[in-house]
């Protein structure tokens, strides 16, 4: 079942990137007590994650944080190394990397999907949603390909 309004963030292990080096933390723990702007893309470095979705949260980074915003996230089917290079890449400090290597996060949410026909093996839809205090305020999922509904403006809007 696709994880909607009012549910609790499940509770799985994911893997925070930071310039330090890969952090194990738990999605129960981590969304607890602040407000995320999180955002999730198929594949790090993938054409629309790199050159629209990810440019439009470092673009409204602090007009986020203006509304009320604790952190944005963003995370992918990738590893902490990937994610880390990525943002390192094209990211900025105000994005925070947390990689759900293994999909556990994905499928827990209900938003994993099945990318084996591009090579890509399982991964996560592309969504954005408002986690406020481990619940969601607002979700976005994208329909398969498309990019109109999970981007920063639409975040914007909802706070």
């Amino acid at each position: 079942m696709t994880i909607k309004v009012g549910d609790t963030i499940p509770d799985v292990p994911v893997t925070l990137a930071t310039p330090e080096g890969p952090i194990p933390v738990r999605t129960g723990d981590y969304f607890k007590g602040k407000k995320v702007a999180l955002f999730a893309v198929p594949g790090a470095y993938t054409p629309t994650c790199s050159a629209r979705h990810l440019p439009s949260y470092v673009e409204k980074a602090s007009e986020l944080k203006g509304k009320g915003v604790d952190e944005i996230v963003a995370t992918s089917v990738n590893d902490a190394f990937v994610l880390g290079a990525w943002n390192k890449d094209q990211g900025s400090e105000d994005i925070t990397m947390l990689a759900d290597g293994n999909g556990d996060f994905a499928e827990a949410l209900g938003l994993g999907m099945d990318a084996s026909k591009f090579g890509m093996g399982q991964r996560s839809q592309r969504y954005s949603m408002i986690v406020d205090d481990g619940k969601v305020a607002s979700i976005n999922v994208e329909q398969p390909g498309e990019y109109a509904v999970s981007g920063a403006d639409t975040m914007l809007g909802q706070l």
